[in-house]
């Protein structure tokens, strides 16, 4: 007989995941939604234009890209510039992210739906079902998730371990992002979760909740003051 493992209520995955993620300063957090909204105009960051950003020097820019909260969430370039940060990419991706006509790219499912908050704007967002290859789209704006076709679409999601966010942004990926997908039906959830241990659905109510505890965390303070 099948067991079907147990899915935490939200409280309890947040529960979960909360003592593993990274505590930013306010300082570290003004710096942290700059750089997102510096990538979402679509091109690569160099630490000049955080450092115009941020109105400081680009070497004090530097030296905040290379602060603990922050260092393990960004990918660099040859040319030491930004080409990703904390979900958000500027190359092309599994998950098409879509923000004032400028189309990016986001890690995972999850992504797509607290970052609109942290930009302050809707998004579009378009993610192939890994399973059956249907695409999810939705429209996400920073209060809520506007619209989604098929509207009975779910997402993945996993534990992480205590490791998974202290390295780099490519373990990030590779331990945390790659079991986070949109899925066109529960059906279709089930049948890829079944062969990933670890793996469970959410209904995209219930990861929008998480999305915004997330961002409460970790930007809330620079979020309202930016509103």
């Amino acid at each position: 007989m099948t067991v079907t493992p147990k899915v935490p209520t939200v409280e309890e995955y947040w529960q979960g995941l909360e003592p593993h993620l990274r505590h930013f300063s306010p300082e570290e957090q003004h710096a942290a939604v700059a750089l997102y909204r510096e990538l979402a105009k679509g091109r690569a960051v160099d630490t000049a234009q955080l450092g115009r950003a941020l109105g400081i020097s680009t070497a004090e820019a530097y030296a905040l890209l290379q602060r603990d909260s922050i260092k393990p969430f960004a990918y660099f370039d040859d040319r030491g510039r930004v080409l990703g940060f904390g979900g958000l990419a500027t190359a092309p991706m599994h998950h098409s992210f879509e923000v004032d006509g400028r189309t990016l790219s986001t890690w995972c499912a999850w992504d797509s739906l607290f970052i609109p908050e942290i930009l302050g704007r809707p998004a579009r967002v378009m993610s192939p079902d890994p399973e059956s290859g249907e695409v999810v789209r939705l429209v996400v704006t920073p209060d809520r998730i506007e619209s989604v076709e098929p509207y009975k679409a779910v997402v993945s999601f996993v534990l992480p371990d205590a490791d998974v966010f202290g390295t780099s942004a490519a373990n990030v990926m590779a331990k945390f992002c790659h079991f986070i997908f949109f899925f066109a039906s529960r059906s279709s959830g089930e049948r890829w979760v079944a062969s990933r241990p670890g793996t469970f659905l959410y209904s995209l109510d219930d990861a929008f909740a998480l999305a915004k505890r997330f961002n409460t965390r970790n930007f809330g303070p620079e979020l309202a003051r930016l509103t």
